[in-house]
């Protein structure tokens, strides 16, 4: 589905920019939009996000399960220059994934102990997501300019149970309730007669260990993760 996504959004975007490209010089919409120092807007759009996990010891990896989450925020924007830009943008993540556990990672537990809910943990989450971004832009082309984003973000993760006195031993799986993340992307913006439309795709990299670990060190669930940090797609449409 991300891979559809990606390939849609590469495609629509590819064929309006070429059309655009090679035809003679338009008539530019909304020539002082981007005149503004201070600028808003709002987005939506939807995301896949998974694990990158990072083991003690080499048991076999714990499979990821992705599935297509939701996006929807507001965009604030300074303008520095023609082709510069630092941009707000907090959001509202709301994504789902599933960790699959090899059955050697539970060697030593009695069968009759283990059910087959014990090999799976559903992670929802809901993230206010709010990154800080530098945005670098292209000469305005006609009615489009391309553009790269990069910068960092905070998060508040509102499902992570990370105060929960219940453990994986009790089926309740465990993340830090805050992550800062590294953003990076790229869109194109296209002048539209009443307003600016953006399509973007963005790369997202937590930079801190998400695991809160389960209070028996050997847990199955926790005791082999080193590490655990979300990372993932953000396919967002923009309007201003």
């Amino acid at each position: 589905m991300r891979k559809l996504l990606a390939l849609i959004l590469f495609i629509t975007t590819t064929s309006v920019c070429s059309a655009q490209l090679f035809t003679r010089e338009k008539v530019q919409n909304n020539q002082n939009l981007d005149k503004e120092v201070l600028s808003w807007g709002y987005y939506f759009g939807g995301n896949s996000l998974d694990y990158k996990i990072d083991y003690n010891d080499n048991k076999g990896d714990i499979f990821n399960t992705k599935t297509v989450g939701f996006n929807v925020g507001l965009v604030g924007d300074v303008r520095i220059n023609d082709y510069i830009n630092i941009r707000l943008e907090p959001g509202l993540i709301i994504a789902a994934r599933t960790l699959n556990y090899p059955e050697n990672y539970f060697e030593g537990i009695p069968e009759d102990d283990l059910n087959s809910s014990d090999f799976i943990r559903e992670i929802k989450s809901t993230y206010v997501y709010i990154p800080l971004l530098l945005r670098l832009s292209t000469k305005r082309l006609n009615n489009f300019k391309p553009f790269i984003t990069f910068g960092l973000a905070t998060s508040l993760n509102l499902s992570s149970n990370e105060k929960n006195p219940e453990d994986n031993s009790g089926g309740e799986f465990r993340s830090t309730k805050s992550t800062q993340f590294y953003d990076i992307g790229f869109g194109i913006d296209f002048y539209l007669y009443w307003f600016k439309f953006t399509p973007s795709i963005r790369g997202v990299f937590a930079l801190n260990d998400e695991l809160v670990r389960d209070t028996d060190p050997n847990s199955p669930w926790t005791g082999n993760i080193n590490s655990l940090k979300t990372r993932g797609l953000f396919i967002n449409l923009t309007f201003r």
